[in-house]
């Protein structure tokens, strides 16, 4: 049977005098897809549902967090009519899409724990899902609007991350995010190509950023960072609309994001976008995480808790060697060079970057929670910091060939004891993978939602937003309003500070 069939868009830079036309530039190629009718096909839609509640589950767990409630408070401080839903607040308190967007793409990659895609680059398309429902809100959309605008949005960022490595040449990931949201929303307004063409390019132009943002002792920062991305691709679809025009090419042109930004003026890139009439399932290919932390220490949280049972004395471990990727070698491990990986007194956001700290906790605990797993006294125990210092990793090309490839994100733990005995075991993906021990489908989903939801969100809240949200290809503008979810007494929480 014969897959889909796509196209090959080849890029690479152009001399200003050469003059490339539109119909040639990548931007304007996936503004095609974003304005492309084609229908949405119902595994499609039903992973768009599994998405939104997922966003949604880590979101609520975020919500009485410093970073999430100070978004609220800028959001707040934007209200408008119609407007669009805050995370939290009651459904009567509407702020302006853009900063709507801005508060709970905040809340939903506060915790790290929505889903992913890893391929040359790394991505969060989930990041999408906010700043898209804000505007279907705010410009009275339906819900199967919302199903074409997310399908494209996923298309849009899983394309680009599957040909265009940003992270060699220091650029965060949210450089794709900017004209993913940017395209989605294209398709959500019914928008022109040409339009969507403009939009794209100055999302591009106004969202690449360094990765110091994932580096280091890294900030709260990182959280805001595709907040910044989606709020930006707002803004720039609302002037290509009035409109204003981007820089173009923004990828091909002689001082574009690939002759400087990238890998430079001698580059070709080759992105694979579905031809005319083909779906857009893009989807289909990410894979949610079932622990809060970076998605390369999924499938080593899921090892640590079956090696648990085959190493009762932990003190009798000398060394732990993790022989896995390039990537979670030197994106998550030692290979990164950075001594606050290993510091006890680092950050929520850097531990959650620390496939070491993520090891040696998981291995002590046989668990991993997304609050008690981070503070400050488990990162400090004595017995912790010990064994977390007693582990590296290191890069095996093996691993790194199947991570390209899509087929593993995993690795080989080797675990040397006291008295010259090793234990081994090798993971591939994670569990929750749809390739893994136990994929995750709707009823995980829903899990999902009602466990990190419950401290907060009553149980008829609960039920009211999941009823909708199962819903969603059938939704009525009036009802995709209302989907979104309460918390009382949360705005009022909401602390004081800055001018606005």
């Amino acid at each position: 049977m014969e897959g889909p069939l796509v196209i090959d868009h080849e890029v690479r830079v152009r001399k200003s005098a050469e003059d490339l036309p539109r119909e040639q530039q990548l931007a304007w190629a996936l503004a095609e897809v974003a304005t492309d009718p084609v229908p949405v096909e119902g595994p499609v839609a039903e992973m768009v549902v599994n998405r939104l509640i997922d966003d949604a589950a880590v979101a609520a767990a975020a919500l009485e967090r410093r970073p999430v409630a100070n978004a609220r408070a800028q959001a707040l401080a934007h209200p408008s009519t119609p407007g669009s839903a805050i995370f939290g607040c009651p459904r009567t308190s509407r702020a302006s899409p853009e900063w709507a967007a801005w508060s709970n793409c905040v809340a939903v990659r506060e915790l790290d724990f929505h889903d992913t895609f890893l391929a040359a680059e790394y991505a969060h398309p989930g990041d999408n899902i906010p700043p898209l429902l804000a505007v279907a809100q705010h410009t009275g959309r339906s819900g199967h609007d919302l199903v074409r605008a997310v399908a494209t949005a996923y298309e849009v960022q899983v394309d680009l991350a599957r040909a265009v490595n940003l992270h060699d040449h220091r650029i965060d990931h949210v450089a794709h995010l900017g004209p993913s949201v940017a395209a989605g929303l294209g398709t959500l307004l019914g928008l022109s190509t040409a339009t969507v063409h403009q939009a794209i390019g100055q999302a591009l132009h106004t969202t690449t950023a360094t990765r110091q943002a994932r580096k280091g002792r890294i900030s709260t920062w990182k959280a805001y960072a595709p907040a910044f991305a989606a709020k930006v691709a707002l803004e720039a679809v609302d002037r290509a609309m009035r409109g204003e025009t981007s820089p173009e090419p923004i990828y091909e042109g002689e001082d574009g994001v690939v002759a400087w930004l990238l890998d430079g003026p001698g580059a070709t890139y080759h992105v694979a976008l579905p031809a005319p009439g083909e779906p857009k399932a893009a989807i289909l290919a990410t894979y949610t995480k079932e622990h809060s932390a970076e998605y390369q220490a999924q499938a080593f949280i899921d090892l640590a808790r079956r090696l648990r049972a085959r190493l009762p004395d932990l003190s009798a471990v000398e060394s732990v060697t993790i022989c896995t990727s390039h990537h979670t070698h030197n994106v998550i491990g030692t290979g990164s060079g950075d001594p606050q990986k290993y510091d006890p007194g680092a950050t929520r956001e850097t531990l959650d970057h620390s496939l070491p700290y993520i090891f040696a906790v998981a291995l002590e605990d046989g668990s991993w929670h997304h609050d008690s797993s981070y503070t400050p006294e488990r990162a400090r125990r004595p017995s912790t910091v010990a064994l977390w210092h007693k582990v590296k990793t290191v890069e095996d090309p093996s691993w790194t060939r199947r991570y390209l490839a899509g087929e593993a994100f995993g690795g080989q733990v080797v675990v040397s004891l006291a008295g010259g005995g090793t234990v081994e075991e090798e993971i591939a993906v994670a569990d929750a993978h749809p390739a893994g021990a136990r994929p995750f489908g709707r009823e995980q989903y829903l899990a999902k939602f009602r466990s990190l939801a419950s401290p907060l969100v009553p149980e008829v809240e609960q039920a009211r937003f999941l009823a909708l949200a199962q819903d969603l290809p059938s939704l009525g503008p009036e009802q995709v309003r209302d989907l979104t979810f309460s918390v009382p007494g949360l705005q009022e929480r909401t602390p004081p500070g800055g001018f606005f």
